[in-house]
């Protein structure tokens, strides 16, 4: 297994680890639903150093992020980002990302500069995916072993870092960012950017300071009970808000009609990798689509690849993920279903075994807040 700069800061902390995409990670500290509540309600901190960072710099920067993602990356301006994915030529998902913009003082004269944020699982085939598409006058620039990113999440994220930087974080609107000093370091690349739903911010540092910033947040956030924050509470956070986990939600198999993502998949903005074939299914719809769904009177959690049924008992899809909802008290999921059952209030069946549980597909966010 790998390390994140971050690995012995877990261990010393008593966090329980496990291997995640690879990784040496911390699965939780105190427990799952009480990290969950500390997000929601105060801050915490969570090491995702584990994911992957792309730069793509030069004068034809613009056209290769383009063609490899479905979002439409010239309505970036410096300082925005924006969920995008990578489309396979049979109208699959490679991968989800965040494209960032990036200063031009990075760049010589007439370059861009774009940031691509990739999935830890998806490192390498992401790499080899853009390097295949790259015929274009610009390069790619593999920073994700020399990058350490922290996830600051909660409500009180901005008040508990601001006495860390001259940056007014309250004034940095979602899914912008910016560089500057950090805790004494320069050229943190600050972003109002998280996978929670409970706001807050990521911190890019280089990976050798990254430990200097970890000690930095949690003095700084002593006021606040900042505490930290492992992936277990990470996936019962996104999974409230109905945010798709590549692997689980969205995979090489899944289009982005199909899960949902049609808002980043941007038909209009010229050619790109199965642009044809998503612009066909946005026309004549899809059979399938993914789903959220409530089990408010069960107890047990619908797991992945668990069959769902109609209520005639005939199979009409399969659960992609679900969790007990710390906020909720109940199960919630989400997974594929034939497009007659995707309408919210349909009453569907989960089976567990010998038992089908009964649930009712819902339009997530399932937390409202």
């Amino acid at each position: 297994m790998k390390n994140t700069p971050l690995t012995e800061k877990h261990i010393a902390l008593g966090a329980r680890m496990a291997e995640f995409a690879g990784y040496n990670m911390p699965i939780s500290y105190a427990g799952i639903k009480e990290e969950h509540q500390q997000v929601r309600n105060k801050v915490g901190v969570f090491d995702v150093s584990h994911m992957g960072e792309f730069v793509v710099r030069g004068k034809e920067a613009l056209q290769l992020v383009q063609k490899i993602t479905t979002n439409d990356a010239s309505k970036l301006e410096i300082g925005d980002a924006q969920y995008s994915c990578f489309p396979n030529e049979q109208g699959g998902i490679v991968d989800d990302c965040l494209v960032y913009r990036l200063p031009e003082d990075m760049c010589a004269e007439g370059e861009q500069a774009f940031m691509l944020v990739v999935n830890a699982s998806n490192i390498d085939k992401d790499w080899a995916w853009a390097n295949r598409h790259n015929e274009f006058d610009t390069r790619l620039i593999n920073i994700s072993d020399q990058t350490a990113l922290l996830a600051v999440q909660g409500p009180l994220a901005a008040d508990a870092l601001q006495p860390l930087t001259a940056v007014d974080l309250q004034g940095l609107k979602y899914y912008t960012f910016t560089k500057g000093t950090f805790a004494g370091i320069d050229n943190v690349l600050i972003s109002a950017t998280g996978y929670t739903g409970a706001g807050g911010f990521e911190l890019y540092v280089d990976a050798s300071r990254a430990a200097e910033l970890w000690d930095a947040v949690f003095e700084a956030g002593k006021a606040h009970d900042i505490q930290p924050i492992g992936l277990g509470a990470r996936d019962t956070l996104r999974l409230e808000m109905g945010y798709c986990l590549y692997g689980n939600d969205i995979d090489d198999n899944t289009s982005p009609i199909e899960a949902g993502l049609g808002w980043i998949t941007k038909t209009k903005k010229g050619d790109f990798i199965s642009r044809d074939a998503f612009a066909r299914q946005r026309e004549e719809g899809v059979s399938r689509k993914l789903v959220g769904f409530v089990l408010p009177e069960e107890r047990r959690v619908p797991r992945h690849d668990y069959p769902i049924e109609d209520e005639q008992g005939r199979e009409i899809g399969k659960v992609t993920s679900g969790t007990m909802s710390p906020s909720l008290d109940y199960p919630i999921g989400m997974g594929y279903v034939q497009k007659a059952f995707a309408e919210p209030g349909t009453a569907i069946f989960v089976v567990a075994g010998k038992k089908r549980l009964e649930a009712t597909v819902a339009r997530p966010p399932f937390y409202k807040g």
